[in-house]
């Protein structure tokens, strides 16, 4: 385990230096895909349940990866609504991601650090 562990370590860096644009990618699709994924969940368990979960951990039927892209997001239930940001990507906040405004649409999410295309 102990090897496995330096291998990945000296890995990374490697790739840190080979890749320099490695870490910016990698947070963008862990952050899009942790975005994405919040909100599939938080719908789903309104058209269940009627209502937004009060906290992330009330999310039921997870699947074993959902807690992962549910650590990339801070939530606040808002009324009808809820407020969504996105805290992180891989390892640290995605330079810029933006989505089209028809993502938006039908969606119970009011405020969000991350912004329509323009």
């Amino acid at each position: 385990m102990q090897v496995t562990t330096r291998l990945l370590s000296v890995l990374w860096i490697v790739a840190l230096f080979v890749g320099c644009n490695l870490k910016e990618q990698a947070d963008a699709k862990f952050g899009d895909q942790g975005f994405k994924t919040a909100i599939a969940l938080i719908e789903l368990h309104k058209v269940r349940f009627g209502e937004y979960p009060e906290q992330l951990k009330n999310l039921q039927f997870t699947g074993d990866w959902d807690p992962i892209a549910l650590r990339s997001v801070e939530y606040r239930r808002t009324g009808s609504g809820y407020e969504l940001n996105l805290t992180k990507g891989w390892v640290s906040m995605p330079a810029a991601l933006t989505y089209p405004p028809s993502f938006w649409q039908g969606l119970g999410l009011v405020s969000s650090n991350l912004k329509p295309d323009k």
